[in-house]
């Protein structure tokens, strides 16, 4: 995972607690074990383990500003566990620990995957044209594969409760904001009064993924396949358009603001949102019927995870690009929602 990376600061990850821990578990430690941040999420806090021969990925939720459908790593671990017998590229999943006395939360460790990410517009300066086609169109054939697995013969029938998916979303995503809101903003209501009089018409369910996006992939700049699709916290079993909508919500230009620098993902180089819409159309052969309400839903989403980074950040939990900018996110792309609903007729 060619991200960031940052020594850890002291407190952040008790190394004399977790070693014991890992080895007593079963994973082969040969050495002593060393941490680095990996930096440029703004969610779950992870981290590179390593031990000079082998490397694992540890995740665990951040120290404030917490909500809790946005920072599950057991639900993370259980889908990615389930996917290890498909053909969709997941990291090995390795353990789960539920016992937060031995790093002060609960985490995952899963094994560590090669590949680089594309978050930062600098990150995409390195690859061609062609290269962005082909990523492109990995991310389509990735997403489309993923809303294609049965998901009840693996085990995930019970992840989520597809019917009335899009309106429990809805509720969800404004409570989230009452829960980490650092300001009145009167569109935010709006918004939200209009996807309840034109909410998604949901009309099939798969799993999904819930934060699909550039970055959340690994990707093999030589032939640009994805080697791991990471960051599940947010997956369950629901309408598969919302992944489509999200993965277009984050070409914003607000994100910007959150990744603290332009992202990969607000390039011009990508196919717009509605070029992509049709890609994955005639990928999985249907209508997206409703995707104003559709893009609205997902603007609404990613304004409250942006208010979710600035909570922390007001809170001194962390620091750093995007987190001291994050807000500036939140009326960018609330206005941007009400401008969708207003094609679904969902405002006045």
């Amino acid at each position: 995972m060619n991200a960031g990376v940052s020594a850890v600061a002291p407190g952040h990850l008790d190394l004399t607690a977790l070693e014991p821990y890992l080895r007593g578990c079963g994973v082969p430690i040969a050495g002593t074990l060393r941490a680095t941040a990996i930096t440029g999420g703004r969610s779950n806090l992870t981290y590179r383990l390593d031990d000079g021969e082998d490397a694992w990925v540890l995740r665990r939720p951040p120290e404030a500003g917490v909500t809790p459908s946005a920072h599950d790593v057991g639900r993370e671990f259980r889908v990615m566990s389930a996917l290890q017998q498909t053909a969709l590229p997941v990291p090995r999943t390795v353990l789960e620990c539920h016992d937060a006395s031995v790093i002060g939360a609960p985490f995952t460790v899963v094994e560590f995957s090669e590949g680089s990410v594309l978050r930062t517009r600098t990150d995409l300066l390195a690859i061609s044209d062609h290269l962005v086609g082909e990523v492109h169109w990995e991310l389509i054939r990735v997403l489309a594969l993923l809303h294609s697995l049965p998901y009840d013969e693996l085990g995930l029938s019970g992840l989520g409760r597809p019917e009335g998916f899009v309106n429990r979303q809805i509720e969800l995503w404004r409570q989230q904001w009452d829960r980490v809101a650092t300001r009145e903003l009167d569109d935010v209501d709006r918004l939200y009064q209009a996807l309840v009089r034109s909410p998604p018409p949901q009309s099939r369910f798969s799993i999904v993924h819930g934060d699909f996006r550039v970055d959340n992939a690994l990707i093999d700049l030589t032939t640009g396949q994805m080697t791991a699709l990471v960051d599940w916290e947010m997956a369950t079993i629901g309408d598969p358009i919302t992944d489509v909508a999200m993965m277009c919500a984050y070409q914003h230009p607000g994100f910007d603001h959150v990744v603290g620098e332009p992202a990969a993902s607000t390039s011009e180089r990508w196919p717009s949102p509605d070029a992509i819409a049709r890609h994955y159309a005639d990928e999985m052969g249907v209508n997206l019927d409703g995707w104003g309400s559709y893009l609205g839903l997902a603007h609404f989403k990613l304004a409250v995870v942006a208010e979710g980074i600035a909570a922390r950040y007001r809170a001194g939990i962390g620091e750093g690009a995007g987190f001291d900018s994050a807000h500036r996110a939140v009326p960018e792309l609330i206005a941007s929602g009400l401008r969708f609903m207003a094609v679904d007729g969902g405002t006045t």
